[in-house]
């Protein structure tokens, strides 16, 4: 099972405006804004903590990822990933709920894909905050953190399921972490 392996930082909105400039400095280019509902289930070895099974709906696409967190204290984490794309997100969903896996969380991300040698940074919205993410070897996440000039920022070790369970809103057994419904419709208008 590949591993992957990220570091998040908090980000304010000016610190998010530096982080796109420097990015632009350093010659990168955005990818497309992406509008992401992911939804997580609960049910059978999840249950037991350490595990997670996402529904990932992204710009008319679906992606089944399962995660298992490898033991760390470090900001920068390692979880193993095994990750497919879907041709139908709904029949996936109903298959997930046969086999009584259930939704428990559901959050909603507005994202925004760079590429800087071999690691990958993503630039996120959330309901409850900015964030950015750098993806890749430990030390390309190093260099690259400098690169930026983001060795300040602090590190959240929370995934984003986590942040979504201490500050979501439970909705009929589900706890929700959502945009306004305009932002929502504005992003996939795009």
């Amino acid at each position: 099972m590949p591993v992957e392996i990220e570091k998040k930082y908090r980000l304010t909105k000016k610190w998010r405006e530096a982080i796109v400039r420097r990015l632009h400095k350093l010659g990168a280019s955005p990818g497309e804004l992406e509008f992401e509902e992911n939804t997580l289930y609960l049910g059978g070895r999840l249950d037991l903590g350490g595990c997670s099974l996402r529904l990932r709906r992204v710009n008319g696409r679906a992606l089944l990822t399962f995660k298992q967190r490898l033991p760390g204290k470090s900001p920068v984490k390692h979880q193993l990933e095994e990750e497919t794309e879907v041709a139908n997100a709904d029949a996936v969903a109903a298959i997930l709920r046969s086999l009584e896996f259930r939704p428990a969380l559901v959050y909603e991300k507005r994202r925004v894909r760079w590429k800087v040698g071999k690691a990958e940074i993503a630039v996120d919205e959330l309901p409850f905050g900015l964030f950015m993410e750098i993806e890749g070897a430990e030390k390309e996440i190093a260099r690259v953190e400098k690169l930026l000039e983001a060795g300040d920022l602090p590190a959240v070790m929370e995934t984003y399921p986590a942040l979504t369970a201490q500050l979501g809103r439970k909705r009929g057994g589900v706890i929700e972490a959502r945009f306004a419904r305009s932002v929502r419709e504005g992003v996939k208008g795009r």
